[in-house]
C-alpha cells in the first residue's frame, strides 16, 4: 500500500471538503472482490411532539388519503406503523387512561427475557394470595407442576391473573416486577405509564395511553416469544394428568361471539375491567406492511365495538399508507441532534425490519467510528471497482 502526498497548497484547499475521512489505496480488484457500496441509512422518522400531544384527533392527510373512520367512539386511539415508528393518526395519544389486561404486554416485555420456558414449578397457596377478587383466571391450582411456558400461554390466551402472580414470584416478587416494568416502560419511552399491578387489576394511579400500549404492542412483535404467544389462538392447559384446551380472547384473532376475524391479525393484547372499560392492542400485516393500532375504552357500540373500532382503523391505516404525513413516532425524542435511541429502540427497530418480508429497505452497513481519522493535510486516493449497491362482577376484572 502506498499514499500520496499532494501539494500543500492542494491538500488545503482539499482538507475542507476530505476531512476526517480515511481511504484506502488499493490494487485493482476483480467485481467480485469489491464489497457494494453501504447504502446510506433510512431516516428515523421525526416525533411531532406538538401534535401528539394535542388533545382531539391528529391526522395529515395527503392527496388520496381515506377519510378517517366515522364510527370510533374510544376516548384514545392509534394507529401506527410498526417497522418505522410513525403514527398515521392518533386522538389523544397521551390522555392517562387505566389500561386492563392490555398492561401484561409490558408485564411480558419484562419478565420473559428473565425466565426459562422449559423450566417447571410447583405452585405454593401463598403465589395466588394476592390475585385480585374477579379476576380473569386461566385455572392455576396450587400443588400443580406447570412448564413456564404453559403459563405464559394461560396469560396470553386467558389472561389469567393467576398465570400472572405466579411468573412474577418467578421472577423475584410482585415488587420487584412491578420495578422493572416501571424501568421498562421508561427505557421503551412509555413515559404515560405507571404500574401499580402487573396483571392490569384496577388499582389506584394505574395508568397508560394508547401511544404507550402501540409501544409496547411493537416492541412485543419484535420478540419471537412474544410475538408467538400474543398469536397463537388454541392451546391445551394442563391439569394434572390431563389438559384442558384455552382459546384466545382476542376476537379480531380467533373470531367469536359475532366478531369476525381479521386478515393477517397477528394478535396482541386485549382486556376489559369495568374501571377501564374495553381496551386492545392490535397489530396486522398485509402486502409486507405492518400496522399497530390501540382502542381505549369505545364510548359506544356495545362490548364488542372495541373489535369493531380496531378493524376500521386497521383498514383505514392500509389504505391510508403513503398517502398521509405521519403526527408523530413511537420513538422518544432524541435528547440532542447526535443522540441516537436506546439500545431497546434499536433492537426492535432491527426485528420489525427483519420481519417483514416484502420489506424493500436495504440493510445498512455500519462503519466503526474507529475506522475514520483526520488526517491534517493529508488527502488519500483510491483505485476501486465498485457497484452500487363475562361481564365483570365486584372485583372490577373480566375474563380478558
Amino acid at each position: 500500500m502506498a499514499i500520496r502526498y499532494l501539494p500543500r497548497s492542494s491538500s488545503v484547499r482539499t482538507a475542507a471538503l476530505a476531512i476526517g475521512a480515511l481511504v484506502l489505496l488499493t490494487a485493482p480488484a476483480t467485481a467480485a472482490e469489491v464489497p457494494a457500496e453501504p447504502a446510506p441509512p433510512r431516516p428515523l422518522p421525526a416525533y411531532s411532539s406538538a401534535l401528539l400531544d394535542k388533545a382531539g384527533t391528529q391526522v395529515r392527510p395527503g392527496p388520496g388519503a381515506p377519510a378517517l373512520p366515522g364510527d370510533v367512539s374510544a376516548l384514545s386511539w392509534l394507529v401506527a406503523d410498526a417497522r418505522t415508528g410513525e403514527v398515521l393518526a392518533a386522538r389523544d395519544a397521551h390522555r392517562p387512561l387505566p389500561p386492563a389486561s392490555t398492561l401484561k404486554s409490558l408485564f411480558a416485555l419484562t419478565a420473559l427475557p428473565r425466565l426459562d420456558a422449559d423450566a417447571r414449578h410447583v405452585v405454593t397457596e401463598h403465589e395466588l394470595d394476592r390475585v385480585g377478587e374477579g379476576s380473569s383466571m386461566v385455572g392455576v391450582a396450587p400443588g400443580r407442576r406447570y412448564r413456564v411456558a404453559d403459563l405464559w400461554r394461560g396469560v396470553f390466551l386467558s389472561s389469567g391473573n393467576d398465570a400472572v402472580h405466579v411468573l412474577a414470584g418467578l421472577n423475584g416478587g410482585l415488587p420487584k416486577t412491578i420495578k422493572q416494568m416501571r424501568a421498562k416502560a421508561r427505557e421503551l419511552g412509555a413515559n404515560d405509564t405507571h404500574v401499580v399491578s402487573p396483571d392490569g387489576y384496577d388499582s389506584a394511579g394505574q395508568v397508560s395511553s394508547a401511544y404507550d400500549l402501540a409501544v409496547f404492542g411493537r416492541a412485543g412483535l419484535a420478540d419471537p416469544e412474544f410475538a408467538r404467544y400474543c398469536s397463537t389462538r388454541v392451546a391445551q392447559f394442563p391439569a394434572g394428568g390431563w389438559s384442558y384446551p384455552i382459546q384466545n380472547t382476542n376476537r379480531l384473532l380467533t373470531g367469536a361471539d359475532g366478531v369476525a376475524p381479521y386478515p393477517g391479525l397477528l394478535g396482541v393484547k386485549n382486556g376489559y375491567t369495568s374501571h377501564a372499560g374495553s381496551t386492545l392492542i392490535s397489530a396486522a400485516r398485509r402486502a409486507g406492511r405492518t400496522l399497530v393500532v390501540t382502542v381505549m375504552n369505545p364510548q359506544s357500540g356495545g362490548g364488542q365495538a372495541v373489535y369493531e373500532e380496531a378493524r376500521s382503523l386497521l383498514d383505514w391505516g392500509f389504505a391510508a399508507a403513503g398517502h398521509v404525513r405521519p403526527v408523530g413516532s413511537l420513538l422518544p425524542p432524541p435528547k440532542s441532534p447526535r443522540t441516537a435511541p436506546g439500545p431497546a429502540h434499536a433492537a426492535v427497530q432491527t426485528e420489525l425490519t427483519a420481519a417483514d418480508e416484502d420489506s424493500d429497505w436495504p440493510a445498512v452497513l455500519l462503519v466503526g467510528a474507529g475506522a475514520l481519522a483526520v488526517l491534517g493535510g493529508i488527502v488519500l486516493a483510491v483505485r476501486r471497482r465498485a457497484t452500487v449497491a363475562r361481564r365483570p362482577d365486584a372485583g372490577g376484572e373480566f375474563v380478558e
